[in-house]
C-alpha cells in the first residue's frame, strides 16, 4: 500500500513539472513575438520631411553697428552785416542754393550817399595836398636862397604830411562805404538747402539781430554721427591710424533698406562715461538727398572681411542648454546633432568657426521634429512633396 502511494505522488510531480515547462515556453514565445513586432514597427517609421542647405565657403564682412543721426557738415544762419530796410528777398523757402547766390538786398541808398560824401571829401583834401606841395617847393627855394626862415619850410613840410594823412583817411572811408554797399547785397556763404524765411521784406534789420534771415544747411556731402561700445574702439583706431578708409552704410530704422554709403571721417576725442560709448562721424556724398538733417539711422561700420569662412543659413542654428548646434544630414539620410561655434553673423547668414565643414548639408526647416539619428526626407523649400531617401 505504501509503495502505491509513493508512486502516485511521484507521477503527480512529473505531470506538474511538465505543465510548468509548457507554460514557461509559451510565455517566452509571446515576449519574443512582441519584441519582433516593435522592431518591425520602428523600421517602418516614415522619414521626417526637412529642408536642408549645404554649408559653403564665402567671405564674411565684420561690422560694427550703432544708432546715429544725420547732421549737416556745415549749417549757417544768414545775418545782415549792415543796418537798413530789407527791400528784396530773392529766394524761395526750401530752395537749394550755391555759394555766392544772391539771397536778399538791403536799401543801398544811404550807403550811396555816404560814398558820394566821402568821394567829395577826398577830392577836397587832394586839392589841398597839391597846393601844399607847391608851397613846399616854393619855401625850399626861398630857404635855399636864404630869403625865408627855415621854420616856415618845416611848417610847410608838416602841413603836406597832414594833408597826405587826410587823403589816406578819405580813401579808407571810401573803401568802407563801398564795403557797406557790398554787404547790402546778402549772398549765400555756402551751398545747401534753405530753411524757412525768418524776416519778411520791409522790416528794418540790424547786424545784431539774433534770428537772422534764413538758415542754410549743407546736404552734399552730409555727416552721420553714431556711437559704438568703447570695447570696439581699439580696432577702429588701428585702422584709422593706418590710413584705412573704413566704409560705413546708413540703414533705416528697421535695418531693411540701405539709404546711403560713405566712409568714416573721425572718432571723438573722449568716451562718454555714463554710457560707455564713443561717438564716430562718417561722411556721405548724399547726391540723391536720401539723408536729411536730424534723421535717425542705423550706421554699419565695416571693420574687416573674414576670408574663406564656412557659412550656413542663420535658420540652421539651434540653441540648447549646452550651446548652439545644427542638425547635419549624413549620406545615409539620417540627422545627427553637431555642436558649433558661431563666428560672424550677417543678415541671414552665419559663419561657423568650428563644427561644420563646407558642403555638409544642414537642416534649415523642420529641425523641431528631429532627434539624434532621425531618418529624413529632403525636400525643396516651399515644396509640399518630400523627396524620399533611397
Amino acid at each position: 500500500m505504501r509503495r502505491v502511494t509513493l508512486w502516485s505522488f511521484g507521477l503527480g510531480v512529473i505531470v506538474l513539472l511538465g505543465a510548468g515547462v509548457y507554460v514557461v515556453r509559451v510565455g517566452s514565445g509571446n515576449a519574443q513575438s512582441k519584441t519582433s513586432s516593435s522592431a518591425a514597427e520602428t523600421g517602418r517609421m516614415a522619414p521626417v520631411p526637412v529642408v536642408a542647405a549645404p554649408a559653403r565657403t564665402s567671405d564674411m564682412a565684420v561690422y560694427l553697428t550703432g544708432l546715429g543721426s544725420v547732421a549737416p557738415l556745415n549749417m549757417v544762419t544768414v545775418h545782415t552785416r549792415v543796418d537798413g530796410e530789407l527791400t528784396k528777398v530773392l529766394f524761395q523757402e526750401g530752395q537749394r542754393v550755391r555759394a555766392g547766390d544772391l539771397l536778399a538786398e538791403i536799401d543801398p541808398r544811404p550807403f550811396q550817399v555816404q560814398l558820394t560824401q566821402a568821394q567829395g571829401q577826398l577830392a577836397r583834401d587832394e586839392a589841398l595836398l597839391r597846393n601844399a606841395r607847391v608851397d613846399l617847393e616854393r619855401h625850399r627855394t626861398l630857404v635855399a636862397e636864404d630869403s625865408a626862415p627855415k621854420q616856415q619850410l618845416d611848417t610847410q613840410v608838416e602841413l603836406v604830411h597832414q594833408y597826405e594823412d587826410a587823403v589816406e583817411t578819405d580813401r579808407g572811408q571810401i573803401d568802407n562805404v563801398k564795403l557797406q554797399l557790398t554787404y547790402s547785397r546778402i549772398t549765400a556763404p555756402l551751398g545747401g538747402r534753405l530753411g524757412l524765411r525768418l524776416v519778411d521784406p520791409g522790416n528794418i534789420v540790424h547786424a545784431t539781430d539774433q534770428n537772422g534771415l534764413v538758415v542754410i544747411t549743407q546736404l552734399e556731402p552730409i555727416a552721420v554721427v553714431f556711437t559704438i561700445p568703447e570695447d570696439s574702439l581699439p580696432p577702429v583706431l588701428v585702422k584709422l591710424n593706418a590710413g584705412v578708409k573704413l566704409p560705413v552704410d546708413a540703414w533705416d530704422r528697421e535695418q531693411k533698406q540701405r539709404l546711403a554709403s560713405g566712409t568714416l571721417l573721425t572718432v571723438d576725442n573722449q568716451i562718454d562715461p555714463t554710457t560707455g560709448t564713443v561717438r564716430l562721424k562718417a561722411v556721405f556724398p548724399n547726391a540723391d538727398g536720401r539723408l536729411f538733417p536730424s534723421q535717425f539711422v542705423n550706421a554699419r561700420l565695416q571693420l574687416d572681411v573674414k576670408r574663406g569662412a564656412t557659412v550656413v543659413p542663420a535658420a540652421a542654428i539651434q540653441q540648447s542648454a549646452q550651446g548652439p548646434f545644427v542638425y547635419v544630414v549624413k549620406p545615409d539620410h539620417s540627422a545627427t546633432v553637431r555642436p558649433v561655434k558661431i563666428g560672424v553673423t550677417e543678415g541671414d547668414s552665419a559663419a561657423i568657426d568650428s563644427g561644420v565643414s563646407p558642403s555638409e548639408m544642414v537642416v534649415i526647416d523642420g529641425a523641431e521634429r528631429l532627434r539624434e539619428g532621425s531618418r529624413v526626407a529632403l525636400q525643396d523649400a516651399g515644396s509640399a512633396a518630400p523627396r524620399r531617401a533611397p
